[in-house]
């Protein structure tokens, strides 16, 4: 048996990437809804949006990594 150590680093650099990012993501939505709270009139609803797209963004990306292993 046999570890193909390049498909392995390149299994690890991308769940890293993908995992920092979706982070990175969310994170962007907590502070867009953070922002809401202190903002007025339209920039409000702009970080609300932002927000709500943030969210929308991981729960795509959760749904892509479910149908992937799923499928």
């Amino acid at each position: 048996m046999s570890i193909d150590w390049a498909a392995l680093g390149s299994v690890f650099g991308v769940s890293l990437v993908v995992t920092v990012g979706l982070v990175g993501l969310f994170t962007l939505g907590i502070v867009g809804l953070t922002k809401k709270e202190s903002a007025e009139g339209g920039s409000a609803a702009l970080a609300t949006t932002g927000a709500y797209a943030c969210f929308a963004a991981c729960a795509a990306a959760v749904a892509y990594g479910i149908y992937l292993i799923v499928a």
